[in-house]
């Protein structure tokens, strides 16, 4: 990664020679080395940072050495060259001339001397990241030289172990790059525990290692995890930056929207909070970072369906976007405004507001599309279906030609859009589009959260309009793949295994939906707690499946197990409760007399309110604009 590199290659740089194994790796191999060899070798015991006394291209011919005088011995030339090739190395500022530099130094230092050139020279390649294959045949021989096969653990070793991993990570190898960079993680450790090597040395390696870490785990869909390295990152830097800089600041940021991308809204917000807090103290309320912070406080709160507030951080910040001018960011701004007006119901409002954002945009451009989709929101809520379809239309036009370009911005809109068919009850168009959507998503294994999301709503879609059998292959491949991407209690998996349950059910398969829906109550318990509505459809669920199959004991102690949660919501669940006692009463006659004429056995699908599609149907629009805005835009 470019970012890690430049730091650890400033790092390097501004190292102490004494402290850091010497260029020579030859006297850091032998444990043999005398006091006197070492003092011998004081001038090359590292890459010195020199004025450049060396000539501009140095003979490659060690024993011909220009202005050298007879009374020097061959020895002494040999140092000497050896010292100012070195310089010459050293004091190279471009990537060419590093490279031109250390062919000089191969003519005359053996393999085993090159070391620390060797992870200096792919450390730049990867900081330049045009050529992660040559940046990786330099990682593999320094770790060949410096990799001795000692017990103990060398930092050096751990520096071009997280090089390694980077470059994996750049040519897509994953399973290779967390291999390297667990390895360097783990001897990092060991250096820290036992006081091998300064703190102050260990941290910013370390901070390097679990930055890649976190974004290797991106890239493979396994996003809590990811999350974890992330947090440590943020740790590293509360350790060793100022409480109010603004790199710190970012810190957080970052952080929260790694926790957005995973919809886990209410862990995000204090970090969202504290960047806010970071720099507007030490930048100013119209710094384009606070900017960057509103909005995705404003992602945040509509997250967490506050949407007053949400728009409230949406108003500051386009406040300052306009005063720096960033049309761009101004735009999406404007956009976001108007989904949550819409989410506050406030139509006509939003129209408004998009009828003005449509103007500046580009007739064939990505904006212009995002503009047309909440068009259609807005129309879809007033019941101007035709309307609503026109945009969606023109919409699908202009993305069409993009998915080349900007596949992961345009498989969510196609989502999105996708959506809107739903809420119009055009299932099969929206089916169709989902497919088209997957098809994209498969492609690009950092997008597996996606993917899960998208096949959980194709199967959700065939059981809604009967298409049972199909329905189970989309559900079983999203519970898995949203298992890798957010760990196994997320609530939306929840919603998967409910839904695979009623499939079951509908099938007169009440084992194998028992099974689905006690999976699914104990992910709802654990992620939303036993009196929420879903957890307790959940208990009514395992009720009706377990009465299906003449187990009736259990079905009356989930369902008075549902009837108990019902009762603690009050008034605003009378409706639900007396259902639910009358099925228990229903079931208890089950019971005594074996009678089923009466008795509901089937489990409805998750309606399409579930959270984890409806989170993330404005996700296209929530990119917070710290990361990379989309390239089609």
């Amino acid at each position: 990664m470019k970012r890690a590199s430049i730091l650890l290659l400033s790092h390097l740089t501004r190292q102490n020679p004494k402290t850091l194994t010497p260029l020579l790796s030859r006297n850091y191999l032998s444990s043999n080395i005398t006091t006197n060899n070492l003092k011998s070798c004081t001038k090359t015991n590292g890459l010195i940072n020199k004025p450049h006394q060396f000539q501009a291209n140095p003979s490659r011919n060690c024993g011909t050495l220009v202005g050298t005088t007879p009374q020097i011995s061959s020895r002494q030339k040999k140092i000497k060259e050896k010292s100012q090739l070195e310089e010459a190395f050293e004091s190279a500022a471009t990537v060419e001339g590093m490279l031109e530099a250390f062919k000089d130094m191969e003519a005359c230092f053996d393999e085993r001397e090159l070391g620390l050139a060797l992870l200096k020279v792919g450390l730049k390649l990867d900081q330049q990241g045009e050529d992660p294959e040559k940046a990786l045949t330099f990682a593999t021989r320094a770790l060949r030289v410096l990799d001795i096969g000692d017990e103990k653990p060398s930092f050096l070793v751990a520096m071009t172990l997280q090089l390694m991993g980077s470059v994996s990570y750049s040519l897509k190898r994953f399973n290779d790059s967390l291999g390297y960079l667990n390895r360097a993680k783990r001897m990092l450790g060991r250096l820290e525990e036992e006081g091998a090597t300064a703190v102050e040395d260990i941290r910013p390696v370390l901070h390097a290692v679990l930055l890649e870490l976190s974004n290797v785990k991106t890239a493979m869909g396994r996003r809590e995890e990811a999350i974890h390295n992330l947090k440590k990152c943020l740790e590293i830097k509360e350790m060793t930056m100022d409480k109010g800089s603004k790199e710190l600041g970012v810190a957080n940021r970052e952080l929260a929207e790694a926790y957005v991308a995973v919809l886990n809204f209410n862990e995000a917000l204090p970090f969202g909070l504290k960047a806010l807090d970071i720099h507007k103290s030490g930048l100013g309320d119209y710094s384009v970072e606070v900017a960057y912070d509103r909005k995705l406080l404003g992602v945040i709160y509509s997250g967490l369906e506050e949407h007053d507030k949400a728009l409230e951080q949406n108003v500051l910040s386009q406040k300052v976007l306009k005063s720096w001018g960033l049309k761009s960011e101004l735009l999406h701004a404007e956009i976001d405004a108007a989904n949550m007006q819409i989410a506050l119901g406030k139509y006509d409002e939003a129209i408004n507001t998009l009828k003005g954002v449509v103007q500046q945009t580009e007739k064939d451009g990505g904006t212009r599309a995002l503009v047309f989709i909440s068009m259609a929101k807005a129309l879809c809520n007033l019941e101007k279906i035709v309307d609503a379809k026109r945009c969606l239309e023109i919409a699908l036009g202009i993305l069409d030609k993009k998915e080349t370009a900007a596949p992961v911005e345009v498989a969510e809109a196609y989502s999105e859009i996708a959506m809107l068919y739903e809420n119009m009850n055009e299932f099969e168009t929206a089916i169709s589009l989902l497919k088209r959507t997957q098809s994209m998503l498969e492609k690009l294994p950092q997008e597996q959260h996606s993917e899960g999301s998208v096949s959980a709503r194709i199967g959700w879609l065939l059981l809604l309009t009967g298409k049972v059998t199909q329905a189970i292959p989309y559900l079983e491949s999203a519970a898995e793949m949203l298992k890798e991407s957010y760990g196994p209690k997320h609530f939306g998996i929840g919603y998967v295994y409910n839904n695979l349950g009623a499939a079951y059910l509908e099938l007169d398969r009440p084992q194998s939906a028992a099974q689905m829906f006690a999976v699914a109550k104990d992910i709802m318990d654990a992620a939303l707690g036993p009196h929420h509505t879903d957890s307790i459809e959940a208990y009514q669920n395992l009720s009706k499946a377990y009465g299906a199959m003449g187990s009736y004991t259990l079905a009356i102690e989930f369902q008075q197990r549902a009837i108990d949660a019902w009762e603690s919501h009050g008034p605003s669940a009378h409706d639900v409760l007396m259902e639910a006692r009358r099925i228990r009463e229903q079931l208890k006659t089950k019971a005594r007399d074996a009678s089923t004429n009466q008795l509901p056995t089937k489990a409805l699908p998750l309606p399409q309110s579930c959270p984890i599609w409806k989170k993330r149907r404005n996700l296209y629009h929530d990119i917070p604009l710290s990361q990379s805005q989309t390239s089609m835009m």
